[in-house]
This record gives C-alpha cells, sequence and structure tokens, in this order.
C-alpha cells in the first residue's frame, strides 16, 4: 500500500480520494431514497475517477521529479482553495438553491476544518450533511500527516520553537527526522499509512460511544468525524440538539485530548521535550487553561452575589462547572462544540456573552502537529517561560536558569520566535478585518469572524456576540476575504511567508 501512494504525484492521490469518498454520501442518498441527491454524488465521483486516472496515467509517462519542501507547500496552498472546487461540484448540484461560490466557500471552510457554514441544517439533506462532515475529516487527516511530514522538517508551524536559530545567532538544532533524512514524498506516504489507522479507528470508537449514549447514528458519525478533525460540523446545530446528553458530551471531551499535543500521534513525539507524557508542556498549559475558566466563571458568580442569599442548586452548579469544562476544552481545541450546560454556565457567571474568552481560547489553539488550528500551546508555553525566566532576572539578575538546553532553547529562541509568530497573527487579524471593512462589514462582527477564519473555529460566530452572527449573511466579496483568511489561519502567516522566501526557492 505504502508503494502505490509514493508512486502518486500528491495532487493526483488527493483527487483520486476524494472522488473515492464521493461513493459514500452517494449510497447513503440512495439508501435513504434521496435520488437525485445519489445520482449527484455518483456521477461526480465516476467522472473526476475517470479523470483522476487519465492524468495519472499521462503523469506515469513522465519521470517524477523530487517532491521538494517548497512544492509541497504549494501543494497544500492549491489542496485548500483549488481542490474545494472539485469538492463543491456534487456539493452544488445536489443543493439545488445555491451558487456555486457558496459551494465552493463551503467545502473551504469544511477541508480547512473551520466548520463555518452557509446554511441552516434543516436545508440540507443528512447525505449532504455526511459530505461536509467527510471533507472536514479528511482535511483533518491530511493537516496532520502534513505537519508531521512536511512542516516538521521545514522547521514551521509551531516545530520552529524547537528548530530554531534566534537573535543571538545561535545555530539552529536539527529537525527531527526518523526516517533517517528520506524524501518528502515517502515521508509523506510512511506517515499516512502509519496514521490512517489510528485516526479512523478513534473514529470508529468514538462513533460507536455516541450511538451507545443513544445519538442517531447519521449524527452520531458526523459529530466523531468533527471531533477528531476539530470541525464542530454538525447535522442537528450542535450538541443542544444531540440526543446522547451530558454523556455523548463526556465521551467528545475525552476525545478532545489527541487535539492538544502532537505526543499523541504516532511521529509527533519526536521532539523529545520531556520523557513522559504528564510532562508535556501543551498538555499541562491546557489543563490549566480549562481549569482556570471554569474557575473564574464560578467565582465570578458568588462574588457577585457575595452580600445576596441564593439558593444552593447543586444540579445547576454542575451543569454550570460542566458546561464551562466542555466548551472551554472545545474552543481551545478550536472545535467550536457548545454544550447543553453553556447556558447555565453564562446565567451563573453573570455573564451575558463571555465571547472574549472564548475567542482568546480559539486564538491560543491546540497543540503542535495536530488537527486543531490556532496560534498553538505550544508557542504561549515559550512565551510563559520567558517571562517567567525574565520576572526571575528582576530578583536575581546574575542568575543562572537550569533545564538543560533545550528549556534554554525554549526560552530564547523559540519565545523569540513565537513572538515573531503572535505579531504576525495580530497582522493578519488586522488585515482581515480592514479588507472586510472595505466591504461594508463594521467593527465587531469583523472582528469575530476574523479571529473564527484565522483560528478555524466557525461556530465562535454564532456564540461569541450579544447577537449570533451568521456567515450566509455575508456578501460575496466579505465571503472572499474570510475564505482567504481560513486558509491563511491552516497554513499559517509563517509558512505563506516562506513561499515568497528567495533562499527558499534556491534551495
Amino acid at each position: 500500500m505504502e508503494r502505490m501512494i509514493k508512486a502518486l504525484p500528491l495532487p493526483i492521490l488527493l483527487m483520486g480520494v476524494s472522488a473515492l469518498a464521493m461513493y459514500v454520501p452517494a449510497i447513503h442518498a440512495l439508501l435513504t431514497h434521496h435520488h437525485h441527491t445519489a445520482r449527484s454524488f455518483f456521477y461526480s465521483a465516476t467522472l473526476f475517477l475517470f479523470a483522476t486516472a487519465l492524468i495519472g496515467l499521462a503523469n506515469g509517462s513522465n519521470p517524477r521529479p523530487a517532491r521538494a519542501g517548497r512544492a509541497s507547500l504549494l501543494i497544500m496552498l492549491a489542496a485548500f482553495t483549488v481542490l474545494p472546487v472539485m469538492l463543491a461540484v456534487p456539493f452544488y448540484i445536489a443543493v439545488r438553491d445555491t451558487s456555486f461560490f457558496n459551494s465552493w466557500w463551503e467545502m473551504v471552510s469544511a477541508f480547512t476544518t473551520t466548520g463555518g457554514t452557509l446554511y441552516e441544517p434543516d436545508r440540507l439533506v443528512g447525505s449532504v450533511h455526511l459530505w461536509r462532515g467527510l471533507v472536514a475529516w479528511m482535511g483533518g487527516f491530511f493537516i496532520l500527516v502534513m505537519a508531521i511530514a512536511v512542516l516538521a522538517p521545514m522547521r514551521l508551524g509551531g516545530f520552529e520553537v524547537f528548530f530554531s536559530g534566534g537573535p543571538s545567532g545561535a545555530p539552529a538544532a536539527a529537525a527531527p527526522a526518523a526516517d533517517g533524512g528520506a524524501e518528502m514524498s515517502e515521508r509523506i506516504a510512511h506517515y499516512a499509512v502509519s496514521l490512517a489507522p489510528i485516526y479512523t479507528g478513534l473514529t470508529v470508537l468514538l462513533w460507536v460511544c455516541l450511538l451507545m449514549a443513544g445519538d442517531r447514528s447519521l449524527t452520531a458519525l458526523i459529530h466523531a468525524m468533527s471531533t477528531l478533525s476539530t470541525s464542530g460540523i454538525s447535522p442537528v446545530g450542535g450538541m443542544a440538539n444531540a440526543r446522547s446528553g451530558v454523556a455523548g458530551e463526556m465521551v467528545i471531551f475525552v476525545f478532545f485530548l489527541p487535539a492538544l499535543s502532537r505526543r499523541l500521534w504516532p511521529g509527533g513525539g519526536e521532539l523529545r521535550a520531556s520523557p513522559k507524557l504528564i510532562d508535556d508542556p501543551e498538555l499541562r498549559l491546557a489543563a490549566g487553561l480549562v481549569i482556570l475558566v471554569p474557575l473564574f466563571l464560578f467565582l465570578r458568580h458568588w462574588i457577585a452575589a457575595l452580600e445576596v442569599r441564593t439558593p444552593g442548586d447543586f444540579g445547576a452548579i454542575f451543569r454550570s462547572i460542566w458546561g464551562s469544562l466542555f466548551t472551554s476544552l472545545s474552543f481551545l481545541t478550536t472545535t467550536g462544540f457548545e454544550s447543553n450546560g453553556w447556558h447555565d454556565a453564562r446565567d451563573w457567571s453573570g455573564l451575558g456573552t463571555p465571547g472574549l474568552i472564548l475567542a482568546g481560547l480559539a486564538i491560543i489553539g491546540g497543540g503542535v502537529a495536530t488537527t486543531a488550528g490556532g496560534v498553538r500551546l505550544l508557542r504561549v508555553y515559550a512565551l510563559l517561560r520567558h517571562g517567567e525566566r525574565e520576572l526571575d532576572k528582576l530578583i536575581y539578575p546574575n542568575s543562572i536558569a537550569g533545564g538543560g538546553m533545550m528549556a534554554r532553547r525554549l526560552r530564547r529562541e523559540g519565545a523569540y520566535i513565537s513572538w515573531i509568530v503572535f505579531m504576525l497573527f495580530a497582522i493578519s487579524i488586522a488585515g482581515v478585518m480592514m479588507a472586510a471593512s472595505l466591504f461594508g462589514l463594521s467593527f465587531e462582527p469583523a472582528t469575530i469572524l476574523t479571529i473564527a477564519a484565522l483560528s478555524n473555529t466557525g461556530p465562535l460566530a454564532g456564540i461569541a456576540a450579544d447577537v449570533p452572527l451568521s456567515w450566509a449573511h455575508l456578501s460575496e466579496p466579505i465571503k472572499a476575504v474570510f475564505a482567504f483568511a481560513m486558509v491563511l489561519g491552516r497554513l499559517e502567516t509563517l509558512a505563506i511567508i516562506a513561499l515568497f522566501n528567495p533562499e527558499f526557492w534556491r534551495a
């Protein structure tokens, strides 16, 4: 199987896999008697599979050049912008009353695992919802493989925190290469084959658990794919309309964890930052954030009601704490599922819509080399350690910090590059907001939607503002701006800038 993957160029492989995936909603639509939808996906799958075979045969007669890192970056950029054109064809045919531009935007949102949607759940049949969830699931797997196989050797996507030279001119450490410095195509094939069984197995396991918790089969499957890919796509409008209730949320809560650390995926643990999983900085920082937010909301209630006698409703207390825990971790992983108890948490805290908290969690994001978006926990951790060290030097100016070479590099060069990434992210927010404002979008919606797009947390739009925002009400130019922002957030500004580096192209 690995040889077959190596034999095909990555763009052709992506086309073939996407074409084969179209048969899944076609079969589902046929079984549920939605024959127009079934024909739309079946004919599109057959057409694109035939076209892929012809392109593959034509490519086979030419020698395949080595797949350099810059070519892989360009392929990633094309995958998030051009491939959705192909993915949008069956969607456009199946949904009669929509435009092709909206269909393309929906597929960009799904494949980048943003999860923003232009359609109400009742407007789409189950097979089309399945296609959205499947596209997001494939997009999550694609970025997971490319992060480890491509971005890690190039010191991008968060790996530059450990493997980068700093302002002092210190030499950069070598990037991890468990495969002995293999060609890029071989790395992609190796990690794709290694990750596929685990990624699929976790999805199936979560699907079964949600079925046991009471969800419908289609809802459970899409929620399982959305959780592993951190897309937050739901055919019923979120967890509030799911049948599994708190039991389903507890199961999903556990499956959020792989989005917090690269150490939980094969190949991601090659960065030997710590010998034990419990000492992983990303997991420890995530645990602190997830505990801190519910604690803040809980204490906010007691401080505000200090002089008022309130009844001890332990059920409301539990729902409030659980709603805060689940929703905090959901937005930290950039999934965007809202707990059934989140409204209780809001009422308990006395804050109408604590959207700033959720937006902050989405900006921080999940772990390096995971399906999550955002700035990444590892970069935040590097800045925290640097700040801690600077405070120590204020008290003990001549002190020497320990922790070993890796810890010193994290506090110096790692914090330096992390600060650059934060500044680039802030500039990206300002640039996207300015572009959206030029087309008539007001300040507050522009801010929330920009953060939602750049952090790949589409559901943030419906929960962060006092009045829920809708992607569907935007004009086409504004939608195009946010589609670009989704791709920019998925690839990160640093990787896009690398494409314009002359030295990068001479390598």
